[in-house]
């Protein structure tokens, strides 16, 4: 069986910064797998990892699809891209289930931890090894985690935003799912690194929901019905860049600042431009890959741990990098 390479970390912009805490490593021989795997594996047979997406219709999602599909072109891996049109537990749960006899390993970003941590425990009771990316579930009995330490990231995006306001202003925080644990997770170090400030008051929370137009109008509405905001700290890939063109629309650049999260087209155009101040990259596409990399390195024999991703700060001054 082929092991896939790792890739390197490379620093960007203020720096990729290892962030997630290293648990022990685990090795097959820590765990009991199904027959009919160890027998495609003793035949030489192609592994098939199944990589599932808390929600394959939004923008951050090609991104790990491209690092899926990486994967897929090593030897003797067969990777599929899959997930739920819409962030939805039950689709995602059902979607699982069905492939769970196909499946030789599974890598899995979920929707909601406590909704799926369940079937986490099931797919690994039956002798299928899984591992948690992009979103953990650490309560579930995965084997290890791929990504970035959410906590930690939203403490740094707190840290930028009051660096940028000099220790003063009226910030609102914007999300796709406020309910979701990665984004409490982000929002808890955000209010964290912020609180740090007498400063600086969070005014509020704004649940923006997935769909495009309506992201752009919850803020529009939140600005409206409080014009005094100086600060919009996005926790994720798509309220970022609405939050920037809202401040675009209303000439109000350099006067409300924003920080976010990612690297659509879009956020990287309003950074170049200096209407978003600071985007965090938590590296999507080795998130995909590295999904992949982890199962097949596990069912070849050797141990795997918890793999950072990372956190890549770009501002005004570096974000050239991205557009090269």
């Amino acid at each position: 069986m082929k092991k896939l390479l790792t890739t390197t970390v490379l620093a960007a912009g203020i720096g990729l910064t290892p962030l997630v805490a290293q648990a022990e490593p685990i090795s097959l021989g820590d765990f009991e797998l199904a027959p009919r795997i160890a027998e495609s594996i003793a035949a030489g047979e192609p592994l098939d990892i199944f990589v599932s997406y808390h929600d394959v219709s939004n923008e951050f999602a090609p991104f790990v699809r491209a690092g899926v599909e990486r994967a897929d072109e090593a030897d003797n891996v067969n990777a599929r891209f899959i997930g739920p049109v819409g962030a939805d537990a039950d689709a995602q749960i059902s979607e699982i289930e069905t492939l769970l006899d196909q499946m030789d390993g599974l890598a899995i970003s979920s929707v909601s931890t406590d909704a799926l941590a369940p079937l986490i425990n099931r797919v690994v009771e039956a002798g299928i090894p899984v591992i948690s990316y992009n979103t953990d579930n650490p309560d579930s009995n995965r084997l290890v985690f791929a990504g970035q330490d959410l906590v930690q990231s939203g403490r740094e995006a707190g840290k930028l935003m009051a660096d940028i306001l000099g220790g003063e202003g009226r910030v609102m925080i914007t999300t796709l799912d406020a309910a979701a644990q990665w984004s409490l997770d982000r929002e808890n170090g955000a209010r964290e690194a912020l609180g740090e400030h007498d400063g600086i008051e969070v005014v509020r929370t704004l649940n923006t929901g997935t769909d495009p137009q309506e992201i752009f109008a919850a803020i529009e509405n939140a600005m409206l019905a409080d014009p005094n905001i100086d600060g919009i700290l996005s926790l994720e890939c798509c309220s970022t860049p609405a939050a920037g063109e809202w401040v675009e629309r209303n000439n109000r650049t350099g006067e409300v600042k924003v920080v976010g999260f990612d690297l659509l087209d879009q956020t990287v155009e309003l950074v170049a431009e200096g209407v978003i101040q600071a985007t965090i990259d938590q590296a999507p596409e080795r998130q995909g890959y590295e999904a992949v990399n982890l199962l097949v390195t596990f069912l070849g024999g050797d141990a795997i741990d918890d793999l950072d991703t990372g956190v890549g700060v770009y501002t005004p001054d570096n974000i050239a990098e991205v557009m090269q």
